[in-house]
């Protein structure tokens, strides 16, 4: 059980560097190890996620070494992954999972992905029909893992989309390169983009369509190995951003932050809702960074609607958080997503949330949030139900409150942040002790 730091007197304050990002990390993995050549990843998040990705390329025969958070990969070439001895165990990497998959259909060999209770949950129908339509051939178990991947000659497909997912996509991308021809991708709604951004400074050819949805993939690259600065994880500076936002007195410095147009979608939410926000951006090449200053203030309700549910897909637990803490209604809707995440995070942030006395009312695909009613504790036993972004969104919300608070389950944050509540301490004044 973890004690939470309740509500500081003065609010947080300093200037904090997050981990890197955790989607370019995986990804920057799985093409440094089919590309030709040395790949350097600095600034590599090692997280249990990322952790398993790449336990997962070293298994496919790929030579990797990493010391803290630079990692150094001996590429193999798109046709060089050798037959695993057993079955990949991707642990909770939801991510990862669906990215081999369109990478193992195209190889000549059998494969057998594996993961622990939550992920063997999480639907991957959404990726296998997709890939068949390529000619790939995944088995599963009622939808779900494991999932055996025969892995074989594939052909080129024009696919359009009919899931907002940046995980399917990149699946298929991945399965693009080992195509016989050109094929192309049509998105429901633009997802993030850092696959195309990576392969493109992999060398790869991959081209969107100035409506920002159509993806052209050309197959059998030459990839050549590239040195990687891994920006800091915009989901993960979002929790401290929600913090400095909601907790009266506060103002904090997020330093050298990813700031790819398809990842800032929370930025655009604080700034609807009248958040006090400044955002530098930093001279870069590929995944643009800078600093972001965020700062107390009042904030006014919203309406999120299927569109706007692509951009902010991870951090929706925190525009739940900040819809509680604003002076009227907020409603979002389109957001059925959530429900086969790591938890049915609708049905979670409710039930946590309610904890603490917040108005909020469960819809199928969202919430309707009334942050005008004062919040009144109901227990003060709260839980992460295994769900790292849920255990982080409410270690934020306990710091509106005075009343001390206990986190179950809080070991699943190492998921995607293993030193998160170093961090935060770094933001609370010096007599803030967590436990």
């Amino acid at each position: 059980m973890k004690k939470l730091s309740s509500q500081p007197a003065n609010g947080l304050h300093g200037t904090l560097t997050v981990p890197g990002d955790k989607s370019i990390s995986h990804r920057g993995l799985i093409l440094g190890a089919i590309s030709q050549g040395t790949t350097t990843l600095t600034n590599f998040l090692p997280a249990d996620d990322c952790l398993s990705t790449l336990g997962a390329m070293r298994a496919l025969g790929v030579q990797i070494n990493r010391e803290s958070t630079t990692v150094q990969i001996t590429g193999r070439g798109l046709h060089g992954l050798t037959a695993p001895t057993q079955a990949l165990d991707m642990g909770n990497a939801g991510t990862a999972t669906r990215l081999l998959a369109g990478l193992l259909a195209g190889q000549p060999f059998d494969s057998t992905l594996v993961g622990d209770d939550s992920l063997s949950q999480r639907p991957m129908e959404r990726v296998r029909q997709p890939l068949a339509t390529m000619g790939a051939k995944l088995a599963l178990v009622n939808g779900h893992l494991p999932m055996t991947i025969h892995g074989q000659h594939l052909h080129a497909a024009n696919y359009q989309m009919t899931v907002a997912s940046a995980q399917v996509k990149s699946a298929l991308i991945l399965a693009a390169l080992q195509a016989d021809q050109p094929s192309t991708i049509i998105e429901k709604l633009p997802t993030r983009d850092h696959t195309e951004r990576l392969l493109q400074a992999f060398c790869g050819e991959i081209t969107t369509a100035t409506d920002g949805k159509t993806i052209t993939v050309q197959p059998q690259p030459n990839l050549r190995g590239q040195n990687v600065t891994v920006p800091g994880d915009l989901s993960s500076a979002a929790f401290f951003l929600t913090a400095a936002s909601i907790v009266p007195g506060s103002r904090v410095r997020l330093h050298n932050v990813g700031l790819n147009p398809t990842r800032t979608g929370l930025l655009t939410v604080l700034q609807r809702m009248g958040g006090d926000v400044t955002i530098t951006p930093t001279a870069s090449t590929g995944e643009p960074f800078g600093d972001v200053t965020v700062a107390a203030t009042e904030l006014q309700p919203l309406d999120l609607t299927a569109a706007d549910i692509p951009a902010v897909i991870d951090e929706l637990p925190l525009v739940a958080l900040l819809a509680a803490t604003a002076n009227g209604v907020s409603r979002i809707s389109g957001a059925g997503e959530l429900r086969v995440k790591e938890t049915d995070r609708i049905a979670t942030i409710v039930t946590e949330l309610r904890k603490l006395g917040v108005a909020i009312e469960e819809r199928p695909d969202g919430f309707v949030i009334d942050g005008r009613r004062a919040w009144q504790v109901q227990t003060s036993q709260l839980d992460s139900h295994g769900d790292h972004r849920i255990g982080m969104m409410m270690a934020i919300a306990a710091l509106r409150l005075k009343t001390p608070l206990t986190l179950a389950n809080a070991a699943a944050i190492s998921i995607s942040y293993p030193n998160f509540f170093h961090d935060l301490q770094q933001l609370l004044p010096s007599t803030e002790v967590l436990a």
